[in-house]
Protein backbone atom coordinates (compact mmCIF):
# COMPACT_ATOMS: atom_id res chain seq x y z
CA UNK A 1 0.00 0.00 0.00
CA UNK A 2 2.84 2.30 0.53
CA UNK A 3 4.62 1.67 -2.66
CA UNK A 4 1.14 2.69 -4.57
CA UNK A 5 1.13 5.78 -2.21
CA UNK A 6 4.76 6.69 -3.13
CA UNK A 7 4.21 5.99 -6.57
CA UNK A 8 1.06 8.43 -6.80
CA UNK A 9 2.89 10.58 -5.28
CA UNK A 10 6.33 10.41 -6.96
CA UNK A 11 5.32 12.57 -10.50
CA UNK A 12 4.48 15.35 -8.36
CA UNK A 13 7.59 15.44 -7.04
CA UNK A 14 9.79 14.86 -9.82
CA UNK A 15 8.26 18.00 -11.97
CA UNK A 16 7.81 20.24 -9.04
CA UNK A 17 10.47 23.04 -8.91
CA UNK A 18 11.42 24.51 -6.00
CA UNK A 19 12.35 28.57 -5.20
CA UNK A 20 16.42 28.56 -3.65
CA UNK A 21 16.64 32.45 -3.65
CA UNK A 22 15.30 35.86 -5.11
CA UNK A 23 16.91 39.34 -5.61
CA UNK A 24 15.50 42.63 -6.19
CA UNK A 25 16.75 45.03 -8.25
CA UNK A 26 15.57 49.14 -8.38
CA UNK A 27 15.87 50.70 -11.21
CA UNK A 28 15.15 54.66 -12.37
CA UNK A 29 12.06 53.22 -14.55
CA UNK A 30 11.49 49.69 -13.26
CA UNK A 31 11.64 47.41 -10.47
CA UNK A 32 12.68 43.69 -10.69
CA UNK A 33 12.18 40.63 -9.06
CA UNK A 34 14.71 37.82 -9.92
CA UNK A 35 13.42 33.93 -9.01
CA UNK A 36 15.32 31.40 -9.27
CA UNK A 37 14.38 27.27 -9.04
CA UNK A 38 16.41 24.33 -8.67
CA UNK A 39 14.34 22.50 -11.72
CA UNK A 40 12.74 24.33 -14.57
CA UNK A 41 9.55 25.73 -14.00
CA UNK A 42 6.41 24.98 -16.87
CA UNK A 43 3.77 25.39 -14.29
CA UNK A 44 0.70 27.92 -14.92
CA UNK A 45 1.34 31.90 -13.19
CA UNK A 46 -2.33 33.21 -12.24
CA UNK A 47 -2.37 37.04 -11.38
CA UNK A 48 -4.72 38.80 -9.32
CA UNK A 49 -4.71 42.71 -8.87
CA UNK A 50 -6.50 44.82 -5.75
CA UNK A 51 -6.02 48.95 -5.20
CA UNK A 52 -2.82 47.97 -3.73
CA UNK A 53 -1.30 44.52 -4.33
CA UNK A 54 -0.70 42.78 -7.39
CA UNK A 55 -0.65 38.90 -5.90
CA UNK A 56 1.10 35.98 -8.52
CA UNK A 57 0.00 32.23 -8.05
CA UNK A 58 2.38 29.62 -9.10
CA UNK A 59 1.43 26.27 -9.54
CA UNK A 60 3.64 23.42 -8.48
CA UNK A 61 6.41 25.68 -7.16
CA UNK A 62 7.45 24.70 -3.23
CA UNK A 63 9.16 27.15 -0.84
CA UNK A 64 10.85 25.93 2.76
CA UNK A 65 10.03 29.22 4.72
CA UNK A 66 7.84 32.52 3.89
CA UNK A 67 10.13 35.39 2.72
CA UNK A 68 9.28 39.16 2.90
CA UNK A 69 11.25 42.03 2.02
CA UNK A 70 10.07 46.09 2.39
CA UNK A 71 11.78 47.86 -1.09
CA UNK A 72 12.42 51.73 -1.72
CA UNK A 73 11.17 52.21 -4.97
CA UNK A 74 8.17 53.83 -6.70
CA UNK A 75 7.24 51.16 -8.08
CA UNK A 76 7.02 48.62 -5.39
CA UNK A 77 6.97 48.69 -1.65
CA UNK A 78 7.46 45.62 -0.15
CA UNK A 79 7.54 42.03 -1.45
CA UNK A 80 5.98 38.39 0.71
CA UNK A 81 6.28 34.83 -0.52
CA UNK A 82 4.16 32.58 1.32
CA UNK A 83 3.69 28.75 0.55
CA UNK A 84 0.50 27.17 -0.41
CA UNK A 85 -0.80 23.94 -0.87
CA UNK A 86 1.13 22.62 -4.31
CA UNK A 87 1.36 26.25 -5.07
CA UNK A 88 3.16 29.94 -3.95
CA UNK A 89 1.81 33.13 -4.07
CA UNK A 90 3.48 35.94 -4.29
CA UNK A 91 1.98 39.34 -2.83
CA UNK A 92 3.70 42.82 -4.17
CA UNK A 93 2.32 45.95 -2.22
CA UNK A 94 2.76 48.59 -5.20
CA UNK A 95 2.31 52.63 -4.22
CA UNK A 96 -0.72 53.06 -6.89
CA UNK A 97 -2.98 51.52 -9.54
CA UNK A 98 -0.62 53.05 -12.34
CA UNK A 99 1.72 50.48 -11.46
CA UNK A 100 1.73 46.88 -14.08
CA UNK A 101 3.46 43.92 -14.18
CA UNK A 102 4.94 41.85 -16.92
CA UNK A 103 6.58 38.03 -15.78
CA UNK A 104 8.49 36.57 -18.24
CA UNK A 105 10.59 33.12 -17.54
CA UNK A 106 14.40 32.58 -18.76
CA UNK A 107 15.04 30.68 -21.37
CA UNK A 108 16.41 27.87 -19.50
CA UNK A 109 13.33 27.82 -17.12
CA UNK A 110 15.05 28.25 -14.06
CA UNK A 111 14.47 31.86 -13.87
CA UNK A 112 11.51 33.88 -13.31
CA UNK A 113 11.58 37.33 -13.55
CA UNK A 114 8.81 39.95 -12.15
CA UNK A 115 8.91 43.27 -13.87
CA UNK A 116 7.03 46.77 -12.24
CA UNK A 117 6.98 49.75 -14.48
CA UNK A 118 4.57 52.39 -14.51
CA UNK A 119 1.29 51.50 -16.50
CA UNK A 120 1.31 52.73 -20.07
CA UNK A 121 -1.10 55.53 -20.97
CA UNK A 122 -3.20 53.85 -24.04
CA UNK A 123 -4.82 55.78 -26.91
CA UNK A 124 -8.15 55.95 -25.46
CA UNK A 125 -6.82 57.24 -22.17
CA UNK A 126 -4.87 59.83 -24.38
CA UNK A 127 -7.96 60.89 -26.41
CA UNK A 128 -9.59 61.22 -23.00
CA UNK A 129 -6.92 63.61 -21.52
CA UNK A 130 -6.74 65.89 -24.83
CA UNK A 131 -10.64 65.86 -24.86
CA UNK A 132 -10.82 67.75 -21.42
CA UNK A 133 -7.99 70.31 -22.35
CA UNK A 134 -9.34 72.94 -24.62
CA UNK A 135 -8.70 73.06 -27.72
CA UNK A 136 -7.24 75.84 -29.97
CA UNK A 137 -10.59 76.77 -31.42
CA UNK A 138 -12.46 77.64 -28.07
CA UNK A 139 -9.18 79.99 -27.11
CA UNK A 140 -10.42 83.66 -27.98
CA UNK A 141 -8.46 85.62 -30.33
CA UNK A 142 -8.61 89.15 -32.11
CA UNK A 143 -11.49 89.54 -34.09
CA UNK A 144 -10.69 90.28 -38.12
CA UNK A 145 -13.00 93.60 -37.66
CA UNK A 146 -9.89 94.84 -35.68
CA UNK A 147 -7.55 93.64 -37.70
CA UNK A 148 -8.48 95.38 -40.91
CA UNK A 149 -8.96 98.62 -39.65
CA UNK A 150 -5.88 98.70 -38.68
CA UNK A 151 -4.47 97.79 -42.10
CA UNK A 152 -6.83 100.71 -43.44
CA UNK A 153 -5.47 103.01 -41.23
CA UNK A 154 -2.13 102.55 -42.03
CA UNK A 155 -2.95 102.51 -45.42
CA UNK A 156 -4.71 105.76 -45.18
CA UNK A 157 -1.64 107.52 -43.51
CA UNK A 158 0.75 106.61 -46.17
CA UNK A 159 -1.64 108.14 -48.86
CA UNK A 160 -1.82 111.42 -46.84
CA UNK A 161 1.92 111.18 -46.53
CA UNK A 162 2.63 110.95 -49.77
CA UNK A 163 -0.13 113.92 -51.30
CA UNK A 164 2.12 116.00 -48.30
CA UNK A 165 5.60 114.87 -50.22
CA UNK A 166 3.71 115.58 -53.63
CA UNK A 167 2.72 119.53 -52.53
CA UNK A 168 5.79 120.28 -51.23
CA UNK A 169 7.47 119.11 -54.20
CA UNK A 170 5.12 120.95 -56.34
CA UNK A 171 6.29 124.29 -54.00
CA UNK A 172 9.38 124.82 -53.89
CA UNK A 173 9.42 123.47 -58.09
CA UNK A 174 7.55 126.81 -58.66
CA UNK A 175 9.21 129.28 -56.38
CA UNK A 176 11.61 131.36 -59.02
CA UNK A 177 15.25 130.79 -59.15
CA UNK A 178 17.40 134.04 -58.75
CA UNK A 179 19.10 135.20 -61.51
CA UNK A 180 22.68 134.39 -62.02
CA UNK A 181 24.67 137.09 -59.57
CA UNK A 182 27.41 138.98 -61.61
CA UNK A 183 30.41 140.34 -59.94
CA UNK A 184 28.73 143.45 -59.18
CA UNK A 185 25.61 141.69 -57.67
CA UNK A 186 26.77 140.55 -54.16
CA UNK A 187 25.55 140.99 -50.83
CA UNK A 188 27.91 144.17 -50.24
CA UNK A 189 26.91 145.99 -53.41
CA UNK A 190 23.31 145.22 -54.09
CA UNK A 191 20.92 148.20 -54.12
CA UNK A 192 18.11 147.79 -51.33
CA UNK A 193 15.42 150.33 -49.63
CA UNK A 194 16.29 150.36 -45.66
CA UNK A 195 13.08 150.40 -45.08
CA UNK A 196 10.53 148.45 -47.29
CA UNK A 197 13.73 145.85 -48.10
CA UNK A 198 12.43 145.92 -51.78
CA UNK A 199 15.35 146.22 -54.95
CA UNK A 200 15.78 150.02 -56.02
CA UNK A 201 15.62 150.74 -59.52
CA UNK A 202 19.03 152.44 -60.72
CA UNK A 203 19.93 154.00 -63.91
CA UNK A 204 22.91 152.09 -65.69
CA UNK A 205 25.66 153.72 -64.36
CA UNK A 206 28.84 154.56 -66.19
CA UNK A 207 31.96 151.79 -66.72
CA UNK A 208 34.22 154.32 -64.75
CA UNK A 209 31.48 154.62 -62.09
CA UNK A 210 31.26 150.79 -61.59
CA UNK A 211 34.89 149.98 -60.10
CA UNK A 212 35.53 149.26 -56.52
CA UNK A 213 38.29 151.80 -54.55
CA UNK A 214 39.47 151.56 -51.40
CA UNK A 215 38.92 154.84 -49.72
CA UNK A 216 40.91 154.10 -46.60
CA UNK A 217 41.13 151.00 -44.05
CA UNK A 218 42.39 150.59 -41.04
CA UNK A 219 43.48 147.11 -39.14
CA UNK A 220 41.76 146.51 -35.82
CA UNK A 221 44.32 142.91 -34.99
CA UNK A 222 45.86 140.84 -36.90
CA UNK A 223 42.66 139.18 -38.69
CA UNK A 224 40.35 142.07 -38.51
CA UNK A 225 40.22 145.59 -40.16
CA UNK A 226 37.79 148.46 -41.30
CA UNK A 227 37.64 149.62 -45.06
CA UNK A 228 35.84 152.20 -46.28
CA UNK A 229 34.77 151.52 -50.13
CA UNK A 230 33.50 153.25 -52.96
CA UNK A 231 31.34 151.77 -55.55
CA UNK A 232 29.26 153.98 -57.71
CA UNK A 233 27.91 156.91 -56.14
CA UNK A 234 27.80 155.25 -52.93
CA UNK A 235 30.45 154.55 -50.11
CA UNK A 236 30.41 151.37 -47.66
CA UNK A 237 32.15 151.34 -44.21
CA UNK A 238 32.73 147.10 -44.19
CA UNK A 239 34.30 144.93 -40.92
CA UNK A 240 36.78 142.81 -42.91
CA UNK A 241 38.56 139.75 -41.43
CA UNK A 242 36.93 136.47 -40.52
CA UNK A 243 33.62 137.59 -41.28
CA UNK A 244 32.65 140.62 -43.99
CA UNK A 245 29.69 142.98 -41.91
CA UNK A 246 28.86 145.95 -43.38
CA UNK A 247 28.45 148.62 -40.99
CA UNK A 248 27.18 151.48 -42.84
CA UNK A 249 26.75 152.91 -46.22
CA UNK A 250 26.49 156.35 -47.16
CA UNK A 251 24.96 157.89 -50.28
CA UNK A 252 25.35 162.26 -50.47
CA UNK A 253 27.19 162.68 -47.47
CA UNK A 254 30.66 160.61 -47.60
CA UNK A 255 32.91 160.97 -44.90
CA UNK A 256 36.64 162.22 -46.09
Amino acid sequence: MIKIVLLLVLPFFLYASKILNYNVYDRTDRADIMITFDTPYSGVIKQTTSRSKIVLTLDGVSIEAPKSKRVASKYLQSIAIVPLQNATQIIATVPSQNITLHASKTTDGYGLRLRFSQKAVTKQETQTTLSTEPSLSMLPTKKDENISTSYIIVITLMVIGIFILLYLKRKVQKQPTSPQKTKKDTWLFQSTNSETKEPVQTKPESKSEENVSIRFQKAIDSENSVVMLDFGAQSYLVLMGKSNILLDKFTDEKPS
